[in-house]
């Protein structure tokens, strides 16, 4: 498995347009990607409430690097409708297969965690339910109208699939009314069909695009992982792509290969060159721009709610 990956990489690379193929990354990891083990004492309250509640965060399953420091935080990201997802992107750690029914009470277990944890901020995401008629967007509705009952005051983020573009599924969601629609684009629109084979990178931008018109009050966000095989301007096209979407808040981290079975990294990228890309990301008009070697989607974002509130450039100003 692992050695096809490399081959399939070097192929797409070959024979789409684009500069030659860059050589695959050493398997040692630069100093910068090294965090400490988790094992405080917040931590290990938080994953033995999960444990009691039977629910489940991503941060366990896609092997955060930053979980010990968001968990000691009190900051978690809680992924719903189990941990077993119908698409199989090549890049992800999360279990690929038919997954378990809809649990209907969930959204009640997952508000009472948020309540028992005091939290100010919640991130909410899902494995991708292709099985289910609306995508589990009924899920995300009730997590969101759950959590605003108990805790009025506290900020809602929901990291979405595409939902296969329907916007019916969409609506769903923006009516609960979160604070944050996040969906990530990913990586590059050339390396879609290797990297993410079940998304399309036009979908992607496009959910994005409905969801600011659904409500313009609520914030949108979406995250770029580096590595995989694209260059330097690709990544400015996303961002690019992605502001033209109207897109407020950008996330930029490092791709890191879960197993041999996965993607390879063909490239780290430098603290620097993820700081120039911040500032050009501000300059470009994202209302916040976190951008670092170990920035996840949900990494510090306690913070960006409070950040981005600042009136970002109109996207129609940054094209």
């Amino acid at each position: 498995m692992a050695v096809s990956l490399v081959q399939l990489t070097r192929q797409t690379a070959a024979t789409e347009a684009g500069p030659p193929v860059v050589p695959i990354a050493p398997a040692r990891k630069p100093s910068w990607l090294k965090v400490k083990a988790p094992g405080g004492s917040e931590y290990l309250r938080i994953r033995q409430m999960m444990r009691e509640l039977g629910l489940h965060t991503v941060c366990e399953e896609a092997r955060c690097p930053n979980i010990g420091e968001c968990w000691e935080h009190k900051a978690a990201t809680f992924m719903i409708l189990g941990d077993v997802c119908t698409r199989n992107c090549a890049y992800c750690a999360v279990s690929h297969g038919t997954p378990k029914a809809f649990d209907a009470a969930e959204p009640a277990r997952l508000a009472e965690a948020v309540e028992r944890m005091g939290l100010a901020h919640v991130v909410i995401t899902s494995v991708d339910r292709d099985d289910l008629p609306n995508g589990g967007a009924e899920a995300f509705a009730g997590c969101i109208t759950e959590i605003k009952a108990r805790l009025p005051e506290s900020s809602v983020e929901v990291l979405i699939p595409d939902f296969k573009g329907s916007e019916r599924a969409l609506r769903i969601v923006m009516d609960a009314k979160p604070d944050i629609l996040n969906h990530n684009l990913e990586t590059a629109e050339r390396l879609y069909r290797l990297a993410r084979p079940g998304g399309r990178y036009d979908r992607a931008l496009r959910v994005l695009a409905n969801a600011r018109a659904m409500d313009a009050s609520a914030l949108t966000k979406s995250g770029v992982i580096l590595g995989m095989g694209e260059e330097w301007d690709e990544v400015l096209t996303c961002m690019r792509d992605l502001r033209r979407s109207d897109v407020n808040i950008l996330t930029l981290g490092q791709y890191l290969r879960p197993s041999d079975g996965h993607l390879p990294v063909v490239r780290y990228y430098t603290p620097d060159e993820f700081a120039e890309l911040r500032e050009i990301g501000l300059a470009m008009g994202f209302s916040h721009v976190e951008s670092s070697p170990l920035t996840r989607s949900s990494y510090h974002a306690w913070d960006q709610v409070r950040s981005a509130r600042a009136e970002p450039i109109p996207a129609s100003e940054n094209r």
